[in-house]
């Protein structure tokens, strides 16, 4: 993958000062409405976030939700609530164990896709799991997203993406963001081919300044957090709080 250059430079060999983050797992949820990964143009800008962390030594795991077959719902396995399949438990068992979540997702409307709206949901439903703290077991892990398009709606996306897993109990780093709309209305996306040769949007500034800012606190972030949160005064065992019947549908009262 080329990256810009000054984002090279953050990584490359020359570069002694640059932290090594081995040990560190990332898995990047990449919510295109296309079926086909490769097609994508969210993916394409992902994957400069991906190559920055592993040549930092994070190991990257990639997910393309539009190859699975994700059950609507907020229950941990749809299957036991009706659903015919539920490619869920699978992915959760993915995306549980990584220390960054970067969650990737094109524009419609002003909007995040309606795919991202099904990862958020089905992350919401394992909300009730907790770690050995007590705490939601996203403590000490760390989120970030990636917006495409040829719109507006770069920071609401990102807004509504940071709240949501915010409120789960990932951390958001400072500018764990990074977008491209390139110009409003029709025209090329991220990673369309130029006459040149080149692609559309890897010359731009602006977004490879964020891409790579994006990256690096993500990774710095979560080298801080490996240790997890203290627990004082966040112990949800401890709270037996009204309305918190585990038998009811929403994810926040199964603990």
């Amino acid at each position: 993958m080329t990256l810009h250059p000054k984002a090279e430079a953050t990584c490359g060999p020359d570069n002694r000062d640059a932290p090594d983050y081995s040990g560190l797992r990332a898995v990047f949820v990449n919510t295109s409405l296309k079926a086909a990964n490769g097609d994508s143009h969210t993916a394409i800008l992902l994957e400069q976030i991906a190559t920055l962390m592993t040549r930092a030594g994070v190991s990257v795991d990639n997910i393309h939700m539009r190859d699975h077959h994700v059950a609507y719902g907020v229950q941990p396995d749809m299957t036991e609530h009706g659903a015919d399949r539920d490619d869920w438990p699978a992915l959760w068992k993915r995306i549980k164990p990584a220390n960054i979540l970067v969650v990737g997702t094109p524009l419609w409307l002003g909007e995040e896709s309606s795919v991202c709206r099904v990862l958020i949901e089905r992350l919401y439903g394992m909300s009730g799991e907790l770690n050995d703290k007590g705490q939601s077991s996203y403590y000490g892990r760390v989120g970030g997203s990636v917006v495409t398009g040829n719109e507006d709606g770069i920071k609401h996306a990102a807004m509504t993406i940071g709240y949501a897993l915010s409120h789960l109990g990932y951390t958001i780093p400072p500018q764990a963001d990074c977008g491209w709309i390139g110009e409003a209305g029709p025209g090329p996306s991220y990673g369309d081919p130029k006459e040149d040769g080149t692609k559309v949007g890897f010359d731009n500034d602006f977004t490879a300044r964020n891409a790579t800012i994006m990256a690096w606190n993500l990774m710095h972030m979560a080298h801080l957090l490996r240790d997890g949160i203290s627990n004082h005064g966040n112990d949800r065992r401890v709270w037996q709080a009204e309305g918190c019947d585990p038998s009811l549908p929403n994810p926040e009262h199964r603990v």
